[in-house]
């Protein structure tokens, strides 16, 4: 239900704005330098009757059933971890994930301190003492002081358990959520099955539970990270940990046929294993025309529209020189100066987006190849030559007047 309302409230927000003259942009890295948009996915699992499993009561310490489920959620996100980054991995979130504005590619969890802290005194068979509680003081005397959150807030964790629920924070904007549910409930399925053969011919469940979970957290503790997601010593801590580190679509999308992977989504009767091969050739292809599209784009409008654009600035400049010269003036003046910088940057553009294009050809050479060959050439040899082309573009944007420009920049669009 959540994923077709998450659907058609994306349809809407684009349909209104196309009534009001607007276009409503759910790429993830729309602008280069400006925060990107993601979306948070809030999952939690009850009982038919209402009982939210993930409620970890005023003492989680010995909450059993709490803490079994928490258990087999980190032993689940730990073991699959490159299916987690899988099922956000799209061309646009590429841009968006470790940007300092969304969590890293490097799947792991928040579990907070307190949750933390009765971890560590199970594992390590010490008593829990629990931690103690602040306060916030708002400073206004008609509103009492209130115990302050001790869970996530700091956005830096891709997957972070906040109060009653975990909350996966990779999604791009434009994609649905169903891949990512399908995915986190699967895995669960699985932990919780394994789970349930090892717990319910016990004749003493509780201290079976109890060993369980011990023994579960020792094992995949690895995947716990409480602290800055942000921060390049943890990129390092995280290969050392032995952690995936899927920076792009087409680092991660190739780990979905990995044969542990196809057999636990076959076990669950949720893909078959030529599903889940159809699955990965597809996003692979979309990937390849989403970048492609955007490569035809850059060609055309920077042949069509900037550099003529650029072209017609440079002669006004060199008119005006002329006319200075014709005068007498033996100044080099202004006018030269930017007639020089704007014909050298036009100059390096073009030869960028003939690079472009003939790299663009390539890829149509490749047709036949296969779509992990293609998505490789368009990672290690397109993105950069796109870069290649943007790079004397942007400084073109703020070198040439404006009325020459052929379309807003980034000042008119973000300012006014």
């Amino acid at each position: 239900l959540s994923t077709d309302h998450n659907q058609l409230v994306m349809e809407i927000m684009k349909k209104v704005a196309l009534r009001h003259g607007l276009v409503c942009i759910l790429h993830e890295k729309p602008f280069k330098g400006v925060n990107g948009s993601g979306k948070h996915n809030n999952w939690s699992l009850s009982t038919n009757t209402g009982e939210n499993l993930f409620k970890p009561g005023k003492d989680p310490y010995n909450n059993t059933q709490f803490l079994l489920f928490l258990a087999a959620t980190i032993k689940a996100v730990d073991e699959y971890q490159d299916l987690l980054r899988i099922s956000v991995a799209s061309a646009g979130n590429d841009h968006r994930l470790g940007a300092n504005e969304a969590p890293p590619a490097i799947v792991s969890m928040f579990l907070g301190d307190d949750l933390s802290a009765v971890l560590d005194a199970i594992v390590s068979g010490k008593k829990y003492t629990g931690i103690a509680k602040s306060t916030v003081n708002t400073g206004v005397d008609v509103i009492p002081e209130f115990v302050k959150d001790t869970t996530d807030r700091n956005r830096t964790s891709p997957f972070a358990f906040t109060g009653n629920k975990f909350e996966f924070r990779m999604l791009g904007s434009a994609q649905s959520i169903a891949e990512p549910n399908i995915v986190l409930n699967t895995i669960m399925a699985d932990a919780l099955t394994e789970f349930a053969e090892k717990l319910e011919k016990k004749p003493d469940v509780e201290s079976a539970a109890r060993k369980l979970i011990r023994d579960t957290v020792k094992k995949h503790s690895r995947i716990i990270f409480n602290g800055n997601g942000y921060a390049d010593e943890w990129v390092a801590e995280a290969e050392a940990r032995g952690l995936y580190n899927l920076k792009t679509t087409v680092d991660a999308v190739p780990h979905l046929i990995d044969r542990k992977n196809i057999e636990m989504f076959t076990r669950h009767k949720v893909y078959t294993e030529t599903e889940l091969r159809s699955l990965c050739e597809v996003m692979l292809e979309e990937y390849v025309n989403i970048v492609k599209i955007e490569a035809i784009t850059m060609l055309d409008i920077s042949k069509k529209q900037i550099i003529p654009a650029c072209l017609e600035y440079e002669k006004e400049l060199a008119d005006l020189a002329v006319a200075r010269k014709t005068a007498g003036s033996t100044v080099r003046g202004a006018e030269q100066l930017i007639a020089d910088k704007v014909s050298g940057l036009t100059s390096e553009m073009y030869d960028a987006v003939m690079k472009l294009e003939d790299i663009l050809y390539g890829l149509y050479d490749m047709s036949g190849s296969g779509a992990l060959s293609q998505a490789e050439y368009v990672r290690d040899v397109m993105l950069p030559a796109m870069s290649a082309v943007r790079s004397p573009a942007d400084t073109l944007e703020i070198t040439v007047a404006k009325k020459y420009w052929p379309f807003p920049t980034y000042g008119d669009l973000l300012f006014y």
